[in-house]
């Protein structure tokens, strides 16, 4: 179909951003997120001209690469807003919604692809099966084999695996038995998807996987802890050190300089504002006030309506109470953002015990 035929094709992109293409294995689709003619900013599917005027999807190998082009088109998003025939008002709530969209977004791609390279790593001191002792359906499940077992050698303890070159899906009765066939669609491939990560941590892809997530984040902090050993890490740290800045955040981790009895850098865990949601518009120009020691540090952001708020720490429900501070000893500090792939790459250096 021709691109100027595609629903919304009027509509104003504001941003883009890379979404999982479930149903298709490890492949990243383009998203636009929109402004709709009732002022709502809604994603659609991005379409991009495949040089006759025809509509074709956006498609990437990797998130990294994706990712690296949905932020280049991100950077001009105010000038994007700036440039409709809309009063001032909305244009700085249109921006700072579309803002918070794509942050959510990204920190949400960001840490599943941490977690899930993880996942990997745990999974190669598993025990595999053998290609041999697979059961597989009887009907026409012999072409099947060899894309199950590549599956399991990754990931030997899925209970559903996708398999998208036969575009279908297998569910697990045994330890070998994989003979029954399940619905093959993108809801199916996101639980395939998740199911990666969290059986290598002895948990469910088809729970509740905001809970399965904040298990796995607290099971891999440790693991973070381990990144100040890193030589590069350490020249990093000591770097922005020497810049004045005593908290670095990479993706989900905060790495947080602390003075006094415990001297020296450790690692926080990014969380939400009380009640809010993950993803809030950055205020990179404001500071995060710290008057307890608790182990979640929410960084300052801005509201939809254009409120600053400062950043602060504290403790998730199930830690309780976070230890205060003596007023005399309140941090605060300002803060540096860095490139949440570089935790991904960060992990990557550091040899699995």
């Amino acid at each position: 179909m021709l691109i100027t035929k595609m629903k919304g094709f009027s509509n104003p992109t504001i941003a883009i951003f890379p979404f999982a293409w479930y149903e298709n294995g490890d492949l990243w689709r383009m998203w636009a997120l929109k402004l709709q003619a009732d002022g709502i900013l809604k994603w659609e599917r991005h379409y991009i001209d495949s040089g006759d005027g025809h509509a074709k999807s956006e498609v990437y190998q990797a998130f990294k690469e994706a990712n690296a082009a949905a932020n280049e088109f991100n950077r001009t998003i105010r000038e994007r807003v700036a440039s409709l025939n809309l009063d001032d008002d909305l244009k700085l709530s249109i921006s700072l919604k579309a803002e918070k969209n794509v942050i959510a977004e990204k920190r949400l791609a960001q840490e599943e692809q941490l977690m899930l390279n993880e996942a990997i790593k745990r999974s190669k001191s598993f025990q595999k099966p053998s290609i041999e002792s697979l059961v597989l359906p009887k009907r026409d499940g012999e072409k099947y084999r060899d894309g199950l077992y590549q599956c399991l050698c990754e990931s030997p303890k899925i209970q559903i695996v996708q398999l998208p070159k036969h575009h279908v899906s297998l569910r697990r009765k045994g330890d070998f038995d994989w003979s029954t066939s399940i619905n093959t669609n993108s809801k199916t491939g996101m639980y395939c998807f998740r199911e990666r990560i969290a059986s290598a941590f002895d948990m469910s892809g088809v729970e509740h996987w905001g809970e399965t997530k904040a298990k796995i984040r607290d099971l891999l902090l440790p693991r973070a802890n381990k990144l100040l050993q890193i030589s590069s890490v350490q020249r990093m740290l000591d770097e922005a050190l020497a810049r004045g800045q005593y908290v670095i955040v990479i993706g989900s981790f905060v790495f947080w300089y602390e003075q006094g009895k415990e001297v020296g850098w450790t690692v926080k865990s990014v969380g939400s504002a009380s009640g809010g949601k993950e993803g809030e518009t950055l205020w990179k120009e404001g500071k995060i006030i710290s008057k307890n020691h608790g182990r979640i540090v929410v960084l300052p952001y801005i509201k939809e309506n254009g409120e600053l708020v400062q950043g602060h720490t504290k403790n998730s429900s199930k830690d309780g109470k976070a230890l205060p501070r003596h007023p005399d000893y309140y941090l605060e500090l300002p803060f540096e953002v860095l490139d949440g792939d570089l935790m991904i790459g960060l992990f990557g250096e550091l040899p699995y015990e």
